[in-house]
Order: structure tokens, then sequence, then C-alpha cells
């Protein structure tokens, strides 16, 4: 999806060009980092794509189980299917499942092969970790060939709309009835909390607290239920989900292998607003990429999530600056321009003179900084008071600035958001906020440039130096303990105004320096499609 639009700020290119380049600077080490690490969850992904799932009786996934034994007796460094695959050779069991079984009973042991033995083991990984890659693949080419027989919606922005209830099956008509009255990407939000289970949940849920549980199955019946709803509606309707916490690689893959298209999956949000530990996050980040790269996933970040904590005037540059190193680390890990949903929202206190113009100079920055991404454009939250009809208006000027601006993804904002859980007919009412400015204001891209050296080119102009200022700072700070740069602003409280140190968090237990001789088949593989590209 290509949201091209022409130039509607005079940037300076070779301004733009100091920012990108200052972007790797700062990603560069901790892309350095995440090669030399592994994670519990990165081994556990390796284990779904080869096949294997389910859960004890007390719902502990098997991918979990095998994983915990082998890092108690050979440990990680090597990857995980080295010794699980040299086990099933040696025939201490007939197949993953099993062997996962009798790990969790204590009655298999695992060493480290050598040798030929050792070869032999990393073939038979491969082996049986391929066909999961190609049932990525293949629901790769099955998306493509749907949005070609039911088409993409006909307007941009793309609407999005959030449904959870906490019971998939709830989920399921009240998703189908949203696309019937214009979503066009339908975002199940997942159960408070789930980011922290260092698990993924098994099967159909109907226990979520504010969201539904991102499960496997409850991928799988979505995403058919969906498929009936486009093949209705004439339109391919998407599926968004959450790929971030302690559980990212395994939910990306869960998500390759049922053929959702969206995942939100920044490179920060857990630091900062969960206290998961940066190294975690950041490996797991990069794996998760890679696999939506390899899937076709469009990825949305969360930089509206840092405006929630920190002022949306004075942090305005803060946001420009994740935006930039979520491009370098997507770009990095395989993802294309069409790919990349970066985040920003209209979040300025509207009780502010001239916010509307700010907000105006803050979201064409962004559309002109990444011509070719489809911009993900989250509505107000912060200053929602209760007040249904200041609400619905706010929202329409939100809705106003994405059919100025040419956003790619815009997320329907509610008159009863962050004070009660929306009623259908809440989302009703938005959907018909979103189709009157659509319809009426769409084309305003075309007409609306902003004066040469006026408020709103001044102010972007303003947020794109003081963003290059801190990138600068961020990139030429040492750190007495060695990290990169950025894990000490992170450190700092640059982002959301969060501190959160490199060396705790949550998760941290679950990092992994590799060995030299570290495997895993499904980096092999993912890396060797990159590299042909």
């Amino acid at each position: 999806m290509s949201s091209r639009v022409n130039p509607l700020l005079e940037l300076d290119p070779t301004v733009v060009r100091k920012a990108r380049s200052l972007a790797r600077k700062a990603g560069a080490p901790v892309v350095k980092m995440a090669r030399t690490h592994t994670t519990v969850s990165v081994e556990r992904a390796v284990l779904r794509l080869a096949g294997l799932a389910g859960a004890d009786h007390e719902r502990v996934p098997w991918v979990n189980h095998l994983v915990s034994r082998v890092r108690d007796e050979v440990g990680l460094e090597h990857g995980v299917t080295t010794p699980v695959f040299d086990a099933l050779r040696r025939g201490e069991a007939p197949d993953l499942l099993t062997l996962a079984q009798k790990a969790a009973a204590g009655s298999v042991s695992f060493r480290l092969p050598e040798g030929r033995d050792l070869t032999a083991a990393k073939s038979l990984a491969m082996r049986t970790v391929k066909p999961g890659m190609t049932r990525i693949d293949r629901n790769r080419a099955t998306r493509d060939r749907l949005v070609k027989r039911h088409g993409d919606p006909k307007q941009r922005p793309w609407i999005y709309l959030i449904v959870a209830t906490g019971d998939i099956y709830e989920d399921i008509p009240q998703a189908q009835a949203a696309a019937r009255e214009g979503a066009d990407v339908i975002a199940v939000i997942r159960s408070t909390g789930q980011s922290l289970l260092d698990y993924v949940p098994e099967g159909a849920t109907r226990e979520g607290y504010a969201g539904t549980y991102a499960t496997q199955e409850n991928f799988r019946l979505m995403r058919a239920a969906l498929d009936e709803t486009s093949k209705e509606l004439g339109r391919y309707i998407r599926l968004t989900n959450y790929a971030s916490g302690l559980c990212m690689p395994e939910i990306a893959t869960l998500a390759g292998l049922e053929r959702l298209d969206m995942m939100l999956n920044d490179s920060m949000y857990g630091i900062l607003f969960r206290d998961i530990n940066p190294i975690r996050t950041f490996v797991d980040q990069r794996f998760s990429r890679q696999i939506h790269a390899r899937a076709g996933i469009i990825i949305n970040t969360g930089e509206d999530n840092y405006l929630t904590t920190a002022d949306a005037v004075e942090a305005a540059h803060t946001v420009t600056v994740s935006q930039l190193l979520n491009e370098y680390f997507a770009k990095e890990a395989g993802l294309q321009d069409w790919q990349l949903g970066l985040g920003h929202a209209f979040e300025i206190n509207p009780d502010l003179p001239d916010s509307f113009r700010m907000e105006l100079a803050h979201a064409m920055l962004a559309r002109q900084l990444f011509p070719n991404a489809p911009l993900k454009w989250m509505p107000p939250t912060k200053h929602m008071t209760g007040d249904v009809f200041r609400g619905y208006l706010l929202d329409g000027f939100f809705n106003l600035v994405g059919a100025m601006t040419g956003q790619g993804i815009l997320l329907v904002g509610m008159m009863t958001e962050a004070v009660v859980t929306p009623f259908l007919s809440d989302r009703d009412l938005a959907l018909q906020n979103v189709r009157y400015v659509m319809n009426a204001a769409g084309g305003l891209t075309e007409d609306f440039h902003p004066p040469r050296d006026g408020f709103i080119q001044t102010r972007a102009r303003q947020v794109l130096s003081e963003a290059i200022d801190l990138l600068e700072r961020i990139v030429h700070d040492s750190d007495a303990a060695g990290d990169p740069p950025l894990l000490s602003a992170i450190a700092d409280g640059t982002f959301g105004l969060m501190k959160r140190p490199a060396d705790a968090g949550k998760g941290l237990d679950g990092v992994v320096k590799r060995a030299d001789g570290y495997d895993n088949p499904a980096i092999t593989l993912l890396e060797q499609k990159e590299s042909a590209k």
C-alpha cells in the first residue's frame, strides 16, 4: 500500500538525510547486540515452526516445557534445536510432541552433539522447520490472491477499528458487523496483562479482560470469519493483533502461520510501558520483524503511547526519533516501506492555542519523512473527558487531519474513548464521523499547502531539528557499562519519561548470549531469503 503524496513541507533534504544517518548510528549497536543473543521466546518460536503445539493439563505449552528442560540440562547458548533433534535421532522419542511430554516428566536426557551427530541434528532440524516457513510463504501468496480477487478498499486511509470483548465468539460477530459498517482493518486487542505472560495461551478463549487473548486458535477463528465477510463485501478485510510483550517472537510466528495481516510491533513499547528488559525486547523484536517481513505483514508501531505520559508538544521530537529508529530496525530486519505502519497521534491538549495547527504540522512532518509508508494515525485519548459532544468534535478534527495529510491507516476514535468501554452504538457513530469527513474532505491533500515559513512549516522544522539534536546526544553519549548508547538513553527516561535500565526489567532471565556454534534454522531460512532478494 503506497501513501505517496506531494511534498507539503519545504524540508531540507540534507537535514532529513542527517536524521536517518543518526538513527542508523544509534540503532546499529543494538542490532549487533540482538545478533549475538537469543531468548527463550525466540527458541520456543522455532519449535512452533517445527510443528510443536498444544499444552499440558495445567495449560503450560509444550514448547515451554521443552525449552526449559533443554536450558536446564545443556543451556540455550547453541540454540534449542540442536539438542532437541539430536535426542530425536537417538530415539529418545518418536516425535517432537512425545519428546516434550517426556521432557516435562523428566524422563529424557539432552546433550550437545559433536562431529557427524552435530551435522545430522542440524540437518534434521532444518528439514523439520522448513514446512513451517513454507506455510507462512503460502499464506502470503493466499493473501495476495484474495486481495486480487476481492479488492482493496477504494479509499485511503484504511479505516481501523478495535473489537475486543474478551470472548472470541462474541468478537467474531462484532468484527463482521464493523466490516459491514465500513471498517477495513479489524484489531483484536489483547487481554490486559497478556504481554507479561511468558507463554502463549492455548485454544479458543472466552475469559479475557478488556481484550481477548492472542492464541493460535483465536487467530484462526477470526481470520476464517473475516474471509467470509471479505467475500460477502467484495473487499479484503485485514486482521490485526499484537506481537509485543514477552512472547513477541512466538505471536509473530503464529500470526504468519494463520495469515494475519497487521501486527502491533514497536521496538520500545514493551520496555517503556510494560517494564520488559530492553535487551530481551530488542532481541525478540528483531526475530519477530524478520518473521513479519517474510509473512508480508504490516507492522504498527507505538509512538502514540509516548504522548500519553509525556507532553505532546514538548515531546513531539521524541515521536520523530522513535519513528526513525523503528524504520531503521524494521528495514534492517527485512521489512519494506509498504509494511511500515509508523505510529503517531492527535494528543495535544485542545485547550492550547493553535493546537490544531500544531497537530497538522506534526502529521505532515511524519507524512513527508516517510512518503511510502502507510502511517498509522491514532485518535485523541489523553484529553477525552467524558463529554461525548466535545469528544465527537475532537474525533472529527482528528479525522480531518488524517484527510488533509494522506495518512495510510486511521484508527477510529470513539467519543467515549479512555472513559468507558465503547458500546456498539458508539462504534457506529464513530464510523459515521469518519465516513462524513472522508467523503467531504478526502481530497484535501491535493489542495492544502501551508505557506512558506508560516506557522506549520516552522513548527515542523523545529520538531525535526529537536529530533536531530536528541539523536546526536544519544549517539555521542558513552556508557560506563559499555551498553549501546540507545540503551543508556532509554535508561535515562528519554522516551515517554520512563527510565528503564538495561540490567533490569521483566524477562531478563530469559536472555542468553549465543555461543560460537549457535544454530537456529528459522533465522538461517529468514536471512537466506533476505540475502537472495
